[in-house]
């Protein structure tokens, strides 16, 4: 019996509960949690933004320790320090096929799986494959890559979606070239990550846009050399900040409509808007015809950082080594498992960076 935090259904609260957990099958791991971190995403899923089978346990972006290992499984062995992999590419689908493993048709079919049981005999599902909110949890052996040389295991926990979103947000989807300028909406855990990530690629003027005045500090520890205030005239400050121009790059952390349009608005002629942030199917954003042929942005949406993590990491890791990404500055608040609800509330109030949940 582990304790974990449990979705009972869409739109209930979390319940902190003590689960069932079996020892790993065949081609399955079994990890001790060392920290996982609160992403949004996990909100989306339990307002049903998101929508995976319920009752599941959350939490998506850990690390934690091999305790032991199924038959089969040869890349990992108990002890070592592993990073939760929760959308692995199955290598045969056919975006697996073109090269975007990040697009895998069937990277979230673990999710569908009953991989545990309450104590009253509920089955129970693994979140997005990984049901990181718990002591400990079985995954399948292709959700677990090793922890890179040189990393603290807590600290390793955001590299398993902050870090690889906002890393490949920038380097892969929105392609920032130094010298570039680029507008970050949305000081969240993904945010900072994007930000650090523009300075690492060379950026000019990196602007951050949030609704709190209170995240101008991170904003600017994470390397932006400008931080305004969101409102109905965010897009004509970036322009004034920019020449007059817009912005090259934009980069949307939020999945709202109003600012996924004030990203499109904030971009120059020729420029980049890339959307990481998941947003409703309420959330409709519009576009005349006449403005798409005169600006010739080019507006993209962005999953997982079109990231492969087996080819990231590593890259990332030396940028961790070397100083230049600082993982533990992006963390405002370390909690335990009962402190979740209260992490989701401090999101959608805009509260803070990344709140990680230490075991």
């Amino acid at each position: 019996m582990v304790r974990a935090a449990v979705l009972s259904a869409v739109g209930a609260p979390l319940t902190i509960t003590d689960i069932e957990l079996p020892e790993p099958g065949p081609g399955q791991v079994r990890i001790r949690l060392a920290a996982a971190g609160v992403c949004h995403s996990d909100l989306s899923l339990t307002n049903g933004t998101m929508r995976v089978p319920v009752p599941a346990v959350l939490g998506h972006e850990g690390a934690g320790t091999v305790v032991s290992v199924g038959e089969g499984v040869t890349h990992v062995a108990a002890g070592d320090g592993v990073v939760l992999n929760w959308a692995p590419s199955c290598g045969n689908c056919h975006y697996c096929g073109l090269g975007e493993v990040w697009l895998c048709a069937n990277a979230l079919t673990g999710a569908g799986n009953v991989y545990a049981r309450t104590a009253d005999g509920t089955d129970l599902h693994p979140g997005l494959n990984v049901a990181a909110f718990a002591e400990e949890t079985v995954v399948a052996a292709n959700c677990v890559l090793p922890v890179p040389d040189g990393i603290p295991l807590t600290d390793a926990a955001l590299l398993g979606c902050a870090i690889l979103t906002g890393y490949g947000a920038v380097h892969h989807s929105a392609r920032v070239r130094a010298g570039e300028s680029v507008v970050v909406f949305g000081v969240g855990g993904v945010g900072l990550a994007v930000l650090q990530s523009a300075r690492i690629a060379g950026a000019g003027r990196i602007i951050a846009v949030d609704v709190s005045a209170a995240k101008e500090e991170l904003a600017r520890a994470a390397g932006a050399t400008d931080f305004l205030i969101a409102s109905d005239t965010t897009a004509k400050e970036i322009r004034k900040l920019t020449g007059g121009h817009g912005a090259d790059v934009a980069i949307e952390c939020v999945g709202r409509a109003v600012t996924i349009r004030a990203a499109w608005d904030s971009t120059r002629r020729g420029g980049r808007a890339t959307v990481v942030g998941i947003g409703g199917k309420d959330q409709q954003v519009t576009f005349h015809a006449l403005e798409l042929f005169h600006f010739g942005r080019t507006l993209s949406g962005c999953v997982y950082g079109d990231c492969s993590p087996e080819r990231d990491l590593p890259v990332i890791a030396e940028h961790v080594r070397a100083g230049r990404l600082d993982l533990g500055s992006m963390v405002t608040e370390r909690i335990g498992l009962d402190g979740i609800p209260a992490a989701f509330d401090n999101m959608i109030a805009g509260k803070g960076g990344r709140a990680l949940v230490v075991f």
